[in-house]
């Protein structure tokens, strides 16, 4: 392929002749991150469960949740943004050693917050690898004026920035997880503005081939008062996590967020299931919303943690993996159907956090329970590694 020539996808591609894992960003980083969300979730459980201690300190939680947000989250995050942005802005996409140094640097992050405390070495190597995305960001936006993405590029600022400060939360005397709310704030962020985008849009295509109508409502008014909502409250809960008024805020939002569910029209699609699973995955968001509320004004009936899990092993699980699955076949040149294999990926991303949310109000062990369910969540992505795996590897058809 030459210089400047358009690939079969309608995008600039530069020429190359390397692996076929460095043509493009979703292939290095959505394999990587599927093994790493299996990997780190067994190897927690097993810290849990035995008392190991795990990254800086021996804290076990504290990688646990740092390594989600920042290692998994982030890798699938850097994987659609690399791939996205040439198609916003008709720029080249980044391949061959820029994007292999990209990601040896996503990796020395797991090393170092896996080895232990060695002073700011761990931190500093950490923190660059979504500065460096964000500025890739920030570079190909402004370059190719596409400015209706600037708010990508400041989210994924902030999301950079949350990364520090959860490095330096007690150097810098910072409220408890002032750093990882900012961070599960702006990947929620990111959720209700990309889903709202890809969502209706891909179940209107997919709506207007099969001849459904009506379509789903396009975005307008009540869209933006819903975000709105949503973000000041997510801003609350980051400022003050504790606040009767951000409790009654998420319930508010998570009302709005089924109705704005609800006017996308997803119960047209049970056919179809690559579609279908974004309207589950955008499900969990507002479900969340309103158990996030609930364990603010009630919290002796639901506990801050077991909610988020809504909003991270529900939302963030489901929801990545849907785009995963997706992009990975439209992007190597297969059909965008869902085989029983991915089908299985949903069915088991879904159980894995569901059984998180019920088993802990059930009669079984609370460790024995946490576990299957861990368990049941990594296998979803493990198997993604495992079907998906040899599309990353081979050239587009």
């Amino acid at each position: 392929m030459q210089k400047g020539e358009r690939s079969a996808s309608g995008e600039k591609r530069r020429a190359y002749n390397g692996p076929a894992f460095f043509s493009h960003g979703f292939r290095p980083f959505f394999f990587c991150a599927a093994l790493f969300a299996a990997l780190a979730v067994l190897i927690w459980m097993a810290a849990f469960s035995h008392g190991y201690g795990v990254g800086t300190g021996g804290d076990a939680l504290g990688w646990h949740v740092h390594e989600m947000v920042y290692g998994y989250l982030a890798a699938v995050i850097t994987g659609f943004v690399m791939t996205a942005i040439p198609n916003w802005t008709g720029r080249l996409t980044v391949m061959g050693m820029p994007l292999f140094l990209l990601l040896l640097l996503w990796i020395a992050g797991r090393v170092v917050m896996f080895g232990g405390d060695y002073g700011l070495f761990p931190p500093i190597i950490d923190s660059l690898f979504l500065i460096m995305v964000a500025a890739f960001a920030w570079r190909e936006i402004l370059t190719g004026k596409n400015w209706r993405n600037l708010p990508i590029c400041l989210l994924l600022s902030l999301f950079a920035i949350s990364n520090v400060l959860f490095h330096f939360e007690e150097a810098w005397e910072l409220p408890y997880q002032t750093g990882l709310r900012l961070g599960i704030a702006v990947v929620t962020l990111l959720m209700l503005l990309i889903g709202g985008r890809v969502i209706p849009s891909f179940t209107t295509n997919w709506m207007r081939k099969q001849g459904i109508s009506p379509a789903p409502t396009p975005f307008g008014g009540y869209d933006k008062i819903a975000m709105l909502v949503a973000g000041l409250t997510l801003i609350g809960w980051v400022i003050a996590p504790n606040a009767a008024l951000v409790g009654y805020g998420f319930m508010g939002a998570a009302i709005m967020h089924f109705v704005r569910l609800w006017r996308w029209r997803g119960w047209a699609t049970v056919r179809d299931p690559l579609v279908l699973v974004l309207h589950i995955g955008y499900a969990w968001i507002p479900a969340a919303f309103l158990l996030m509320g609930w364990s603010i004004l009630r919290p002796e009936l639901l506990t801050a943690a077991h909610a988020m899990h809504a909003l991270t092993a529900g939302a963030a699980g489901q929801l990545t993996l849907a785009i995963m699955t997706r992009a990975s076949l439209g992007h190597s040149g297969r059909e965008l159907r869902a085989g029983v294999g991915t089908v299985l990926i949903y069915m088991l991303a879904f159980t894995g956090a569901f059984l998180r949310m019920i088993f802990p109000f059930t009669g079984i062990g609370y460790a024995l329970g946490m576990s299957i369910a861990a368990m049941v969540w990594a296998s979803a992505f493990l198997l993604f590694a495992v079907l998906y795996g040899p599309l990353f590897f081979t050239e587009r058809r």
